[in-house]
């Protein structure tokens, strides 16, 4: 039989919806192989194998019965983010301070996806709270790169990617505030979408964030990222942010770029995505993606986004502020972690040395940094001047999309680092998040693609789409369409030390 763990998700389903395959045996290669191979990788902090297996055998009935599919995609397993609430799984989000937190609802996502017939592997590994680009920063350990488990898998979301990477989910979910689904995406050869800022549901996603936050589809394939992201997008009433529009056509859009052609779709390069903080793998990676967008029928111009030179700045002066009001929510009084709890101590001091025990270094530097700048006589200064900014990153893409179609870019300067290269060194992890934190400013579109492999370490690469908002279906019909001339990526990557992948 065909390994299960290899197919497409859109296979996967065919085969299913055909009867050639039960969901059940789906599920099962699945579980196996996490079983095999996650004791090194470590995608997963919970894995519900009754309760994957049952939505499994539910699927399977309701096909038997000549039910039609839930989904397009019904049946087919995925991995979810460990932000995103589950009423019958821990959500910890990478932290101590959540730690067997069972949450009492199901996040909109969650239940899109149930009611879709979407098999939910379990939950997996992150940076604590969505801070970070390495999945160091998880209370519970980092998640390994399977490229080179010596190598981080991204972050926050490295889980997610890993977890696709090393063929134990074929779909996964992750969060994007700063780059945190596209730049695993870039790191671990992997498809990696942001939709529009709205366009998916945050209730239920536990905040870090809540102007750049959004949950978004994780992929190995361009076709099957769509077909998730047509599954949990929407509008919401339960989310007051939610964009009450309709859908973007991006299934029809991946189909219909996967022909190759793309004739009369004009492509801006950012001509400020170089220097040096630029691997020259990476670029060389990017030069030969440009090259292939012409060859495939696209006008490539330069073009110029002047403030995008000031996001990074911006985005630690906006999303630290936003994060020192959200995480104010975990003070020991109502659920998570409560220490000092003797009778002895004030309720001030028991919520002091809770969140000394439950918060890691990363979460405690960015709720100092987000107080300090919302402070009375600081407000002005750096937050309110951090939105200013904002805007004119806002205007840069406008008046670039009067001009082409999407943007294009690399997604993150460098390949996979080293496990433990930077965590004393805030600002070099912080530069990861160079290429990716725009468009979660402006909140527009974007999507990782794999670009192939570095010349410099053979590792892989990612390019960066950029889309206006609403215009989510730009991105499939761009990146299906340079997947097919760039080939296939992960039947590259190599074998994990002590297991086969």
């Amino acid at each position: 039989m065909t390994d299960l763990t290899r197919l497409p998700a859109a296979e996967l389903a065919a085969k299913i919806h055909a009867r050639e395959v039960t969901a059940v045996e789906v599920t099962q290669a699945h579980l196996d192989r996490i079983a095999e191979v996650d004791g090194l990788v470590h995608a997963f902090l919970h894995v519900d194998a009754e309760g994957a297996l049952a939505t499994a055998r539910a699927v399977d009935a309701d096909l038997a019965e000549g039910r039609e599919p839930a989904s397009a995609l019904a049946g087919v397993p995925l991995a979810l983010k460990d932000v995103l609430t589950t009423k019958d799984m821990p959500t910890t989000c990478g932290s101590r301070t959540l730690e067997n937190w069972v949450p009492p609802y199901d996040a909109t996502v969650t239940r899109r996806l149930r009611r879709a017939g979407v098999v939910i592997l379990g939950k997996t590994n992150m940076d604590e709270f969505a801070m970070g680009s390495s999945t160091e920063n998880s209370a519970f350990g980092p998640t390994r790169n399977p490229w080179d488990p010596e190598r981080i898998p991204g972050g926050s979301g490295g889980g997610s990617s890993a977890s696709l990477a090393a063929f134990e989910a074929p779909l996964a979910i992750g969060t994007d505030t700063g780059g945190s689904i596209r730049q695993p995406g870039a790191v671990t050869g992997t498809v990696g979408v942001k939709p529009t800022y709205g366009g998916v549901s945050r209730y239920g996603l536990v905040a870090f964030s809540s102007s750049l936050d959004q949950a978004g589809p994780c992929a190995r394939t361009v076709l099957d990222a769509a077909l998730l992201h047509e599954v949990i997008a929407g509008h919401d009433p339960l989310d007051s942010t939610s964009i009450d529009a309709p859908v973007p056509p991006v299934v029809a859009a991946a189909r219909e770029g996967a022909s190759g052609d793309l004739s009369g779709v004009r492509v801006g390069y950012v001509r400020e995505f170089a220097g040096e903080h630029y691997q020259r793998g990476v670029l060389g990676s990017f030069e030969r993606a440009l090259g292939q967008l012409r060859e495939q029928g696209a006008e490539v111009v330069e073009v110029s986004c002047p403030n995008f030179a000031y996001a990074l700045p911006a985005y630690y002066l906006i999303a630290p502020s936003e994060c020192s009001s959200n995480l104010a929510r975990f003070d020991a009084m109502r659920y998570g972690l409560r220490v000092a709890d003797d009778g002895e101590h004030s309720a001030e001091e028991v919520m002091s040395a809770s969140r000394e025990a439950g918060f890691g270094p990363e979460v405690k530097r960015r709720i100092m940094l987000g107080t300090y700048a919302l402070s009375s006589g600081y407000y002005d200064a750096y937050y309110g001047s951090a939105q200013k900014v904002r805007t004119l990153i806002s205007r840069d893409f406008a008046a670039a999309f009067e001009r082409v179609d999407v943007l294009v870019s690399p997604t993150t300067p460098t390949t996979a680092f080293r496990i433990g290269e930077r965590v004393d060194d805030p600002l070099a992890m912080y530069y990861a998040d160079l290429c990716t934190i725009p468009a979660n400013l402006a909140g527009n579109a974007a999507m990782s693609v794999p670009s192939g492999l570095s010349d410099d370490d053979g590792l892989p690469v990612g390019l960066q789409i950029m889309a206006p908002a609403l215009a989510d279906e730009r991105l499939y019909r761009v990146g299906a369409a340079y997947e097919t001339v760039r080939g296939p990526l992960l039947d590259r990557v190599p074998e994990l030390k002590g297991v086969s992948v």
